[in-house]
């Protein structure tokens, strides 16, 4: 048995308390254990986080995020929808919240039941922090996985919850042709600073009609290029230099940045294109 197992299944096959504290075992919750080399695999804690609910509706926020494929931690904590009338108010490691939700909210994805992508996205964008639900709204709407107007018909129907303002704040930051996190981040850097907000994904043209480059943000009023040099940026330094060539003799200005400018010296970066921008 590698897990998630309980205390009593691990009695049943003659596993003694010494040897689930021994090197092969590790607990992952009040009562539940898991082989050591999957113990930390999402799957295996959230299989144990659901048979530690038995007034599970649906997991829910990040949880269910990951669940439906965003690139988001899905157990810090887990989220978790319970029935109104369940006891349970807290469990370690599995932050609770007592709703009931409509069946056109439910999903299931990767054998666990989850609140679908509009809800999942609705919660994230009610509850979590501007970068981080229009991070995850972009990734979705690039991925299609929904439409903005999925979204505004949910939010139209459900106008007093609670965080309905924050909600629509996200869909009006968000932007589907965003490719990844790192490029929502650097471009609410610059729009929440006060600085006009960029286009992305834009194809540029030489003076003959030609393709030049498709950087991740740009300014067409100051011919402004902007893109965010990730981890594999020294793999392809070389199309990276002959491409910034291109933009440059073909007229465009280029800024690049990378993840320690984004995430450590945000004001850097707004001066810099503050600057840039006149």
């Amino acid at each position: 048995m590698r897990g998630p197992f309980s205390l009593e299944e691990a009695r049943q096959l003659r596993l003694t308390r010494d040897q689930l504290s021994g090197p092969s075992w590790r607990r992952i919750g009040p009562g539940f254990y898991a082989w050591r080399e999957i113990a930390d695999e999402p799957k295996v804690l959230l299989g144990a986080a659901w048979r530690r609910l038995p007034d599970l509706l649906a997991f829910c926020g990040r949880t269910a995020a990951w669940l439906l494929g965003l690139d988001v931690p899905p157990c810090d904590p887990i989220e978790a929808i319970v029935r109104p009338e369940s006891r349970i108010a807290h469990l370690a490691g599995i932050s609770i919240r007592r709703s009931q939700i409509e069946a056109s909210e439910l999903t299931k994805r990767r054998g666990f039941p989850t609140t679908s992508v509009v809800r999942t996205l609705a919660d994230l964008g009610r509850r979590s922090p501007i970068i981080e639900a229009v991070a995850a709204l972009d990734a979705a709407l690039h991925r299609r996985l929904l439409k903005v107007d999925e979204l505004t018909a949910w939010l139209v129907e459900r106008d007093r919850f609670p965080g309905i303002a924050r909600l629509r704040r996200v869909m009006e930051l968000a932007e589907p042709a965003t490719e990844s996190v790192m490029e929502t981040r650097l471009r609410l850097v610059l729009v929440l600073a006060g600085l006009p907000r960029p286009q992305a994904q834009v194809r540029l043209l030489d003076g003959a009609g030609r393709f030049v480059a498709r950087p991740d943000l740009y300014y067409p009023e100051r011919r402004l290029a902007i893109e965010y040099d990730g981890s594999t940026h020294r793999e392809r330094l070389t199309a990276d230099n002959r491409r910034q060539n291109r933009m440059i003799n073909s007229g465009y200005k280029l800024l690049r940045f990378c993840a320690a400018d984004v995430l450590s010296a945000p004001d850097s970066v707004v001066a810099l294109v503050g600057q840039a921008l006149g």
